[in-house]
């Protein structure tokens, strides 16, 4: 018989590796926020060999929601620099394949669609300096609320490399007033984790008509003494993916992350031999 679901309390205090043999093994399939404090955790985009080059050329022309820290062989599944045992293929809560632009599945195991011509790259997440802002007594209520970090399209333009551009994606968390400086000091040194903010304040800014009404995660509420914060995030070349209508691409399920051995705070994000 197989063992049951786990909830994300249940994961409280978990190691990162761990964690992933229990994504594994199918056990959990939800939002990896607050987890395996300590460590990164990636956005993915996997996609064929031929469009690698002009999609890391991408990245590194918006370096702010795509932070490269990873990249495999071609058609290796396996990426040893973020963590000896890491299967690209099991070992994410949930991902969402891509057919010419339609979302054709969200599963929660890609070996059955890996190809030999696929290239996985690892990209920075926000869930990594959260840990910090909360360490520093700024909380996160996405996290206090078990639900995933709110997440919506922008009108902030990025620089196209080949087939792919488009517009920002943000995540936003309430911060009160008196710590916005801290937030925005904490969150600057994790620049392969997007980093200090690129907003705050009137969501028109940023271009978002409504901040009860995300396009990816679940709205949380921003009290009278907050302000609402905007960050850079990945699930940006998910989008830029989709709009590019590559034949197959692979990306997380948002809010669903890859769990590195890498520590947060290294200031490489190779891991030593």
């Amino acid at each position: 018989m197989p063992s049951p679901a786990l909830r994300h309390a249940d994961l409280a205090g978990l190691s990162a590796q761990e964690l992933r043999a229990i994504i594994r093994a199918g056990r959990y399939d939800r939002h990896t926020a607050g987890l395996a404090a300590g460590k990164l955790q990636c956005n993915l985009a996997i996609l064929p060999e031929a469009h690698a080059l002009d999609f890391l050329r991408f990245c590194q022309r918006n370096p702010k929601p795509c932070p490269v820290v990873g990249v495999s062989e071609t058609g290796d599944p396996m990426l040893p620099t973020l963590g000896r045992d890491i299967d690209i293929r099991t070992d994410v809560p949930r991902y969402r394949v891509f057919r010419h632009g339609d979302l054709t599945e969200e599963v929660t195991d890609i070996t059955s669609v890996w190809r030999d011509d696929l290239v996985t790259v690892a990209l920075g997440c926000s869930f990594t300096f959260e840990n910090a802002l909360m360490k520093a007594g700024i909380p996160m209520r996405h996290i206090e609320r078990d639900q995933t970090v709110p997440m919506y399209r922008s009108s902030l333009q990025l620089v196209p490399a080949g087939p792919f551009g488009g517009e920002m994606v943000v995540t936003m968390r309430p911060v009160a007033r008196d710590r916005v400086e801290d937030a925005h000091r904490i969150s600057a040194a994790f620049p392969q984790a997007h980093g200090s903010p690129i907003g705050m304040g009137d969501p028109v800014g940023v271009g978002i008509s409504d901040l009860n009404r995300p396009d990816w995660g679940e709205p949380v509420e921003v009290r009278a003494d907050e302000v609402p914060v905007y960050w850079a995030c990945g699930v940006t070349p998910q989008n830029v993916l989709q709009a590019a209508k590559l034949a197959v691409c692979i990306t997380h399920a948002p809010g669903h992350m890859l769990i590195a051995d890498v520590a947060e705070d290294a200031e490489t994000t190779v891991l030593p031999h």
